[in-house]
């Protein structure tokens, strides 16, 4: 491709709003341009790296048998209300109405559509197992949609489904998925996690993410060399004991002191030795939730717990424990209680249930009966629940995830197939999804340097970028021509920049693309006949005689990809 004819409008300056690498990177080198929040036009570069992303993923779908199809967009809504899922997703779900007054929705997803389809067509245990996928738009109304193609409100998705017979099939195509998913995210040239996730809205029993290790990302994962991963929302640790003080129940008066660090201050104890009590309403029920003072409450896993919950209000607190906030604690209230597993042994201070006041040397188990559920969020440094080295928390960004959906879409859609002795059972599904977008912002906040994008060699948009320093030099021209015609009969793909700028304009412009290989023809080219060759990760350079420089580059490729 000649670049005098390809429309990649780069820029010299960072967008204002864009804080994510990927963001400015996306936007100053041609990928995409914004037409609203959330929404973006993919221009010619950008859109050749999402298809070489796509067609990596194809391929690997495809080796596990897997048939691609393609489904509407735009859906009954009667069929979301069946789950119950069109009610239980909030704003995000685009609603609308057709003409006819018939409720509709934008698609977020296709479980309901898939298992629709499989209804009506899946019928025996002969006809199992299938896995049908799609690469397709998606829409999803985000509250903040940010950082450039990370988050956008409307996405390109590859989305697969399986079909088995019972939990044992369900296992192998889950883990044919897996191993899918590890030579796709390998291919691409990511580095990736594959971590423990909450189900969340999807439902089921098991989840797995994959994570792309990122400062932009918006999720956090814990990670042990034992091969431990999970993202916080269930990640599990075991906390550093403090020093207990003797038991004994003692009231004592902190004025003024609500909050941890203001009784720990005012007391002189390590928070670790106070109980953090929050009031919660589960419905029309309240339930004291109980942490260690120096912990913060993962609300994913108390929703495990309790459904949907909402902090209790300030006349909410009074009502249920005769105090305010900040001097609430377990001791004499006939309500429900749940306790982090970190406070099932030891001697603490809770709030005495009494505006200034705390009560010093509770045990409990003792003093208070509770529920002990792992509630706590995951501090890097904390010991691995599993092998007990200390723990590392990274911030990621979301690129992959896998679900175990049982039958959580099938019984209400009634997916069912008769088993060999002719009863009819419930379909078994899995659910496995893909960001294209979002492996290649991965790719650009991985690699990226001071200059620009630095693409890995599998999905960059073109293997090479050839400069031609000044095309009115008769000579520099015609070798480019001759090594641009021999580098794409060796099955190369070639960005030839023959364009009348400057040359500093076209180097800049080349560091910002971050095509895997430069091969600059020049002064230096057309005295001595050699090809000056830089790797753009790392800087090295070299140089080919200008009949071996096509087949050097190859190689070069081959050793990069």
């Amino acid at each position: 491709m000649r670049a005098s004819r390809l429309f990649f409008p780069t820029l010299k300056e960072d967008p204002a709003e864009a804080e994510a690498a990927s963001h400015k990177l996306s936007v100053r080198a041609g990928l995409v341009r914004q037409l609203a929040a959330g929404l973006y036009i993919y221009l010619p570069l950008g859109l050749r790296v999402l298809e070489k992303i796509n067609t990596i993923i194809r391929e690997e779908m495809n080796a596990i048998g897997a048939q691609e199809i393609s489904m509407p967009v735009l859906h009954p809504a009667e069929i979301w209300q069946q789950t119950g899922r069109y009610d239980s997703i909030g704003a995000e779900m685009f609603r609308l109405r057709d003409r006819g007054g018939r409720d509709m929705v934008l698609g977020m997803t296709h479980e309901e559509i898939i298992t629709w389809l499989a209804s009506r067509e899946l019928r025996s245990y002969r006809d199992l197992p299938q896995v049908w996928y799609q690469i397709q738009t998606k829409l999803r109304d985000e509250a903040r949609p940010k950082s450039g193609i990370l988050r956008t409100r409307e996405f390109i998705m590859k989305d697969s489904y399986s079909f088995d017979v019972d939990e044992d099939a369900l296992d192998r195509s889950y883990q044919l998925h897996i191993e899918a998913y590890n030579r796709i995210f390998t291919r691409t040239g990511i580095q990736y996690y594959m971590v423990e996730s909450d189900p969340g809205m999807m439902g089921g029993a098991t989840a797995h993410e994959y994570m792309a290790p990122s400062p932009a990302g918006e999720d956090e994962v814990a990670l042990c060399g034992c091969g431990y991963a999970a993202n916080l929302e269930l990640a599990c640790s075991q906390p550093d004991l403090p020093g207990y003080p003797e038991p004994g129940l003692e009231e004592v008066a902190t004025p003024e002191a609500r909050t941890i660090e203001q009784v720990s201050n005012f007391l002189d104890i390590d928070p670790a030795l106070l109980i953090k009590s929050l009031l919660v309403m589960a419905g029309d029920e309240p339930v004291l939730v109980m942490i260690r003072g120096d912990q913060q409450l993962q609300e994913s896993k108390l929703a495990h717990k309790l459904g949907e919950f909402r902090p209790a209000g300030e006349d909410e607190i009074r009502e249920h424990t005769g105090a305010g906030a900040g001097f609430i604690g377990p001791l004499s209230l006939e309500i429900r209680k749940i306790a982090d597993q970190s406070l099932a042994g030891g001697v603490f201070t809770v709030g005495a249930n009494r505006d200034g006041y705390h009560i010093k040397g509770v045990v409990p188990g003792q003093d208070f009966q509770a529920e002990y559920h792992d509630m706590r969020r995951v501090k890097a440094g904390e010991a691995c629940a599993r092998c007990g080295a200390r723990l590392r928390v990274e911030r990621v960004i979301e690129v992959g995830n896998i679900f175990k959906l049982g039958t959580k879409y099938s019984e209400p859609l009634g997916a069912t197939y008769l088993d060999q002795n002719g009863r009819e059972q419930p379909i078994i599904m899995g659910s496995y999804g893909i960001g294209p977008a979002r492996i290649a912002a991965a790719a650009i906040e991985q690699y990226a340097d001071e200059k620009g994008i630095i693409w890995p060699v599998s999905i960059a948009p073109f293997q090479v970028h050839l400069v031609l320093v000044q095309p009115a030099d008769s000579q520099q021209s015609a070798m480019a021509e001759k090594l641009n015609a021999d580098m794409m009969a060796a099955g190369l793909e070639v960005l030839y920049d023959e364009r009348d700028i400057s040359p500093g304009a076209k180097f800049a412009d080349a560091e910002l693309l971050g095509c895997p290989v430069r091969v600059t023809i020049g002064k230096r080219a057309a005295a001595d006949g050699m090809a000056e060759v830089q790797i753009r990760s790392g800087g090295e350079e070299c140089k080919f005689e200008l009949g071996a420089t096509a087949q050097g580059v190859v190689r070069l490729l081959k050793e990069l990809g």
